[in-house]
């Protein structure tokens, strides 16, 4: 018989994209996603309104915000979700950049791909690029040295124009750059360290920052008082209980027994506190609970107590005020207790908390949020995030580089001039990341209902007469020099920006087969994919 049966290797369930129609698809997801969140870029970009299945409302133009509520279904779109959530870890800014290049590169490299030009010379070619194009950011970029702080906060200026806390950016530049300031031990800026909470009261213009921590826990009885001068804080890991035992049985034969026992347990509690009140502490942090006897006697004593307070607070507590978090009570001194000039008990609406403020040296720091509701306050914070993230990133890296679309201009034209120096096809590829990279200064004008062409032409005419801190003052629509007008960006943003967007449109351009097995639970859908097949999204 010469009939020859088909061969199967995989399941049913599964559905397979090959060569061209895998690598369009997962272009055309890319572009989509950078298509999403590219009217949110610049002073002049407009925020998502985002309602998820149970109709929260988040109204934000940060674009990792926006990517993590939009709940992609395609593998490719998920990819590009990944470069910005690696964006916003590495340097807490930026996302919205590096998402836009990801998916201009691709849509770039589908015309190579018409041309006939295989994917491994357009990865080899992008790969050179990136390299080149971080080489030039280097030497493009200027070392921060004199009136730090003052380019510290431009910087955050730049970081916080086209969001919602524009209206307070200056304040706002002030508060981050003390911040950041202050908890700077060295070279090392943890931001784990400023803590950042939201209260529904006053505007966003009472927004300040707070030289201590603020926590949310109450005193443990309204007999202590609400209100300490020049505590003295005693941070404890355990719990002011009697432990109990395992399995201890206590025989008692009269009632004289009975109350001989309750009495001298109430004695060992009452010892605690007079162990706490013999080394002067009047303030005293708990980790775990406060048995109720130990609440009374404290309270007599007039000594503030909190119990229960998460971890994390403790560590922010020991770092503000000076403490050391001690688990014995016999084992603690004078020297062991921390400082402040106030510890007391503010209420929020229904929710009390504890503010312990005036440290001296702390290396914790509370930002508290004003804001007239939930929504404002959240992109309040979404934007003090992107602020701190930038000048944590300068003090690190120690370089700056000019905004508004002027790097990005300089080192397409760099990379251009560099593209006709290869014998071969990876001149396209380097080409057209060259005009990738012009993609950012094209958006901006866009978004701020300026001709792109014009500007972008007068633009590199303007970097072709050597000046190369050009860019859009969007706020005047001409082209101005970004350093003299105070548009100043981090240069690590930029940098893990190339990085991030070119590894992943490497890594999808790569792609020439997609195997996605059916979801059982979805009419048959391959898993990860949306409603009504592969090629598009939602």
């Amino acid at each position: 018989m010469n009939d020859k049966q088909p061969i199967y290797i995989l399941p049913e369930s599964t559905e397979r994209t090959i060569g061209k129609d895998a690598q369009r698809n997962n272009i055309l997801a890319a572009k989509l996603v950078s298509d999403a969140v590219k009217t949110t870029l610049g002073p002049k970009g407009m925020d998502k309104m985002l309602v998820d299945g149970v109709g929260d409302i988040t109204v934000t133009n940060d674009g990792i915000t926006i990517l993590e509520k939009m709940e992609m279904e395609h593998p490719a779109a998920k990819m590009m979700v990944e470069i910005s959530k690696t964006q916003e870890e590495e340097v807490g800014d930026g996302t919205t950049t590096a998402v836009m290049l990801a998916g201009k590169l691709l849509e770039n490299a589908e015309k190579l791909l018409d041309m006939k030009i295989h994917p491994t010379i357009i990865t080899k070619g992008y790969n050179l690029a990136s390299e080149k194009a971080k080489e030039f950011l280097e030497e493009s970029s200027i070392s921060v040295n004199e009136n730090k702080n003052e380019i510290l906060k431009k910087i955050v200026t730049t970081a916080m124009t086209g969001k919602g806390a524009e209206t307070v950016k200056e304040r706002f530049s002030e508060i981050i750059v003390n911040a950041v300031n202050q908890i700077q031990e060295g070279n090392n800026i943890d931001l784990n360290n400023i803590k950042i909470i939201k209260d529904k009261s006053n505007g966003i213009n009472d927004t300040r920052l707070i030289r201590g921590v603020v926590i949310d826990k109450e005193r443990v009885s309204i007999d202590m008082p609400s209100k300490i001068n020049n505590p003295k804080i005693i941070l404890f890991s355990e719990a002011l209980e009697l432990k109990n035992p395992d399995e201890t049985k206590i025989s008692i034969s009269n009632p004289n027994q009975l109350q001989e026992f309750m009495d001298r347990e109430e004695n060992m509690l009452k010892e605690m506190v007079y162990k706490i009140k013999a080394i002067n502490a009047n303030v005293i942090f708990c980790q775990k609970g406060i048995d109720d006897v130990v609440q009374y006697y404290l309270a007599k004593e007039g000594i503030y107590a909190c119990r229960r307070v998460a971890k994390s607070d403790m560590e922010n507590l020991a770092r503000a005020t000076g403490a050391k978090i001690m688990s014995k009570l016999n084992e603690i001194s004078e020297e062991d207790l921390g400082k402040a000039e106030i510890v007391e008990e503010v209420k929020h609406g229904e929710d009390p908390m504890t503010y312990i403020q005036g440290c001296e040296n702390p290396k914790a720091l509370t930002i508290l949020i004003h804001g007239g509701s939930n929504h404002v306050m959240d992109e309040m914070e979404r934007a003090l995030k992107d602020g701190l993230g930038d000048v944590a990133s300068v003090i690190k890296d120690g370089r700056i580089v000019p905004g508004a679309g002027a790097i990005e201009v300089e080192l397409s034209k760099k990379l251009k001039e560099f593209s006709n120096s290869l014998p071969g096809r990876e001149q396209l590829a380097v080409q057209e990341f060259a005009n990738a990279l012009e993609f950012i200064p094209v958006t901006l004008a866009e978004n701020a209902g300026l001709d792109p062409i014009d500007i972008l032409t007068e633009l590199k005419a303007k970097h072709d007469q050597g000046e190369k801190n050009a860019g859009i003052n969007i706020f005047t629509n001409k082209i101005e020099d970004a350093f003299e007008k105070g548009i100043i960006e981090p240069a690590k943003i930029k940098k893990q920006a190339i990085s991030s967007s070119s590894e992943v449109a490497v890594m999808i351009l790569r792609i020439d087969d997609v195997l996605a097995s059916k979801s059982s639970g979805k009419g048959g859908m391959p898993a990860g994919m949306p409603m009504g097949g592969y090629p598009g999204m939602e």
